[in-house]
């Protein structure tokens, strides 16, 4: 590896490190930026919105705002699960062509927040070209655990991320 990209490889584990609230989907952990999140919930009805990908659950009406809400195991390929009292809901904001927005992730629970340092920070591994995992920060080491760090701007596409806008503001009108 030329010093440059030990020089790069720094700088973004550099970049990376910080604060992250960890949950978890099935068997595995993840990570999100505390500075992403605004709230955790308590799962709650979600209202189904007709003809929308098999992720999205549906909207929540959170103290007069509408929000859209994902099932993350969902989106990633995972099987279902069914809901316990630890299921819950992460609103996180997301910027989308410098718009803050506001969306629920459905998690089975959260665990703790984090103070990640980087050099506790890995690169994402490459696994294949067709693969994406651009929406993977980095690989935290924790202890003999690995959490998978998300990039929550970029779970979503910019189509999926304007559906989403579309659905919220279509919902918000039906109120």
């Amino acid at each position: 590896m030329s010093v440059t990209q030990v020089q790069d490889r720094k700088d973004l584990r550099q970049a990376e490190e910080g604060k992250y609230l960890t949950f978890a989907l099935a068997q595995e952990e993840y990570g999100l930026e505390i500075l992403k999140v605004r709230e955790i919930i308590g799962y709650m009805d979600v209202t189904l919105v007709p003809k929308t990908p098999k992720y999205v659950l549906g909207v929540i009406n959170l103290r007069g705002q509408v929000i859209p809400v994902i099932d993350l195991r969902t989106k990633f390929g995972m099987e279902t699960a069914e809901r316990t009292e630890e299921t819950c809901i992460i609103v996180v904001e997301i910027i989308r062509n410098d718009r803050a927005v506001s969306m629920g992730i459905v998690v089975d629970h959260v665990s703790e927040v984090l103070d990640i340092s980087e050099d506790m920070i890995e690169p994402t591994p490459q696994f294949d070209t067709d693969l994406d995992t651009s929406f993977i920060l980095g690989m935290g080491k924790i202890g003999d655990k690995v959490k998978i760090l998300l990039d929550i701007d970029k779970v979503l596409s910019r189509q999926e991320v304007a559906r989403l806008s579309e659905i919220q503001q279509a919902a918000s009108t039906d109120e």
